[in-house]
């Protein structure tokens, strides 16, 4: 078998997504908790306060916070052996300008790191996984200004859609999660300052311990030409500088890469960028190359094809794929080619640390949940990667998004369930939260005693 001996299986969330306990321990409100709930078919909508008639899923999520300790049973029953999670930021710093962090969301975090430890997990820590502090956004207006942490899928701030959300900036006019009123200029500098953040971080935390091993994060969202048009093929190869290298550059490499002048250019762009930014960035390389992956799209320059897909993304439909009920095209082999893709650019080691199917599971009567389309999505990404290996990447590890159902970031809702583990709660935060395992619950612990030999 590929995999090798010490690869880590296992599962990954975010804190916001799945904890809940939005108003106790201490913690603070967080720009994740100001979202209101949506659908496929209506964005989630962005607040300040608290509006009536408006309801806000983070809030209460699938209720880990006291669920924890089941949990993380749970995982260990499945056989996990990482768990890939995140910390809110404003469980520990509720406003994010406190001189001393809130020694009850410490205290919460020691508990669950002891839980894992005690099953014998490995946690995989996020920083900042689309959690800032409110106070933040309200005040300072995100990563507008400069403040320094460690951040999740940190190319989404490439997109308008990762104002709010990934970098904490809301621009006056937005409302809409997905259809963001935009200053590109304020958004690449605040992307400019999560490069740095992040840079500082890694250089202090191999101060702090030069064993530790701290990586970046990025949300890899591969395109294809979608015709054989050598247009068409340009235009794929700027999405891919733009979307996938740019930021992979700056904290694998160290500096911005060469076509980023050209880029700024374009987009009119004129970043505060020091020489003390360019040393840090230099030196605070990452160890290691994380990123998430659930679809790829097709790029055209023709305007006649349709430019959407369903998918949060767009992209022009690719004929020869399937799709989730969320428009989320199905592509196997796009991981494959994306890990061939990073490892031949990078030369680092690599950890898929998303991947995952959104979809609508139902609990029969006898608690039962039977999901063997969620089995057979993640089949077909497991042989993706082994055959990447073969290739020879250098891939250590795979983390399933959303172990347990949670609340989709997208689009608010619990029906777009990922687990293979049920939440009995709606997308209102009714229901018992009892858990229950599905059908891809023993799959999966299967495939994780046989380091990936069992596929069956």
């Amino acid at each position: 078998m590929p995999f090798p001996k010490d690869f880590l299986w296992g599962g990954a969330t975010a804190a916001n997504q799945i904890e809940g306990g939005f108003d106790e321990g201490g913690k603070g409100l967080s720009i994740a908790d100001m979202l209101s709930n949506g659908s496929h078919a209506s964005p989630r909508t962005i607040t300040s306060q608290t509006e009536e008639g408006l309801y806000y899923p983070n809030r209460i999520a699938s209720d880990f916070y006291h669920h924890y300790e089941e949990d993380i049973a749970l995982m260990a029953e499945m056989g996990y052996e990482a768990y890939r999670m995140s910390i809110a930021w404003a469980r520990i710093y509720p406003t994010g300008e406190e001189d001393e962090p809130n020694r009850e969301g410490l205290d919460f975090y020691k508990k669950v790191f002891a839980c894992l430890r005690k099953h014998g997990i490995e946690p995989i820590v996020t920083l900042s996984h689309y959690e800032m502090p409110l106070h933040l956004t309200n005040r300072y207006n995100g990563w507008a200004d400069r403040y320094w942490l460690t951040f999740n899928e940190i190319n989404c701030g490439c997109l308008s859609l990762g104002n709010y959300m990934s970098l904490g900036i809301r621009n006056e006019g937005t409302r809409n999660f997905l259809d963001q009123v935009d200053d590109v200029n304020v958004r690449y500098q605040g992307l400019h300052h999560q490069f740095v953040a992040s840079a500082l971080t890694v250089i202090e935390g191999h101060r702090i311990n030069p064993d530790f091993r701290i990586g970046n994060m990025i949300a890899m969202m591969p395109v294809y030409p979608l015709t054989c048009n050598p247009k068409d093929m340009l235009l794929f190869q700027k999405n891919w500088r733009e979307m996938q290298y740019y930021c992979g550059d700056v904290q694998i490499r160290g500096a911005y890469p060469y076509f980023a002048k050209k880029l700024w250019e374009d987009k009119g762009i004129c970043l505060n960028i020091t020489d003390e930014d360019v040393e840090i960035l230099k030196k605070g390389t990452v160890d290691f190359c994380s990123f998430s992956y659930y679809q790829t799209n097709c790029v055209t320059t023709d305007e006649s094809v349709a430019t959407s897909s369903g998918n949060l993304l767009g992209g022009a439909k690719n004929p020869y794929l399937e799709a989730s009920e969320w428009g989320w095209q199905i592509d196997p082999d796009g991981l494959r080619y994306t890990l061939n893709e990073l490892y031949s650019r990078y030369q680092v080691p690599l950890i898929v640390v998303e991947n995952g199917l959104g979809a609508k599971d139902v609990l029969e009567d006898d608690k039962t949940v039977h999901d063997p389309y969620r089995i057979e999505y993640l089949r077909k990404h497991i042989v993706a990667m082994e055959e990447a290996i073969e290739d020879g990447v250098d891939l250590f590890g795979y983390t399933w998004w959303g172990c347990i159902d949670l609340v989709s970031a997208s689009t608010g809702e619990m029906a777009k369930r990922y687990g293979f583990i049920y939440v009995d709660a709606d997308d209102y935060g009714k229901g018992s939260f009892k858990r229950y395992r599905k059908d891809s619950f023993f799959w999966y612990q299967k495939v994780i005693a046989s380091n990936g030999a069992d596929l069956d």
